[in-house]
């Protein structure tokens, strides 16, 4: 197994904290993704790789998207069955896609393409996609332009060595995306409310913290509780979100074929 996938994997000790503190994705960056892929969700058939606990897989199931989920870690897998138990789950890495050729007419990526190898998984998403189907790739990233955003930003990357793009976003130089005329992006804004417990555990679920180890992490959250009070006196945070979403096509068939 490669170090990209042992890491990958290392999400399942957080499995329930994951699925409970993890934002989800706003109605706007599915509308983005059908008005690029010029189709609806609805009846599509998609194939959500690195589902982990089911946070995309139920928000594409909701657009009436014909979902199967790809899982490899066991305890991200069992929360998915539990929230999800009548979507297909497939367990496997997007660089071997245990699905048949031209079986989907899109696969989605949420938070996960940068744990894969794209020289293995770009090709094995051309594969499983119909001629004329997309892969969209996106990420939520903590949107840095608001002040306190990027105050905490700093404070991560002072606590981490530099490392803290983890729990803010992966940088676009770390997630190795396509490129190319078939290739579009699009940036889809937004906002959450949530308690102050909530935000906490949605910055330790992530991997920078799975390497600070539970000593310094349960540190920094601490003094991180704190400092958000200040801001925050009635235990409310706001969050504000980009969605960089990149999409990628299949050609479609000759027509000479």
């Amino acid at each position: 197994m490669c170090r990209m996938n042992e890491r990958a994997l290392s999400f399942d000790a957080v499995a329930e904290q994951y699925d409970t503190a993890r934002p989800g994705y706003p109605p706007a960056l599915f509308d983005a993704i059908e008005a690029a892929t010029g189709r609806p969700l609805r009846g599509a058939r998609v194939v959500d790789v690195g589902a982990g606990t089911g946070i995309a897989t139920r928000l594409l199931r909701e657009r009436g998207a014909r979902v199967v989920a790809v899982e490899p870690g066991p305890g991200m897998a069992a929360r998915l069955r539990l929230s999800v138990p009548d979507v297909p789950l497939v367990r496997g890495f997007g660089d071997a896609l245990p699905l048949a050729d031209a079986s989907a007419d899109l696969i989605t990526y949420a938070q996960a393409w940068h744990w894969t190898d794209p020289a293995r998984s770009l090709p094995e998403a051309m594969r499983v996609l119909r001629p004329g189907g997309a892969l969209a790739l996106w990420w939520n990233v903590s949107d840095r332009a608001v002040p306190w955003i990027a105050e905490q930003d700093a404070r991560l990357r002072e606590e981490t060595g530099g490392q803290a793009h983890g729990a803010h976003g992966t940088g676009e130089r770390d997630r190795h995306l396509p490129t190319g005329p078939e290739t579009v992006r699009r940036r889809v804004p937004w906002s959450r409310r949530v308690p102050l417990r909530t935000h906490l555990d949605n910055l330790g679920s992530h991997s920078v913290f799975r390497v600070l180890g539970d000593e310094a992490t349960t540190a920094f959250l601490d003094r991180e509780r704190d400092e958000l009070l200040r801001l925050f006196p009635d235990g409310t945070v706001e969050e504000s979100y980009v969605v960089e979403l990149t999409l990628t096509f299949r050609p479609p068939a000759s027509s000479s074929q």
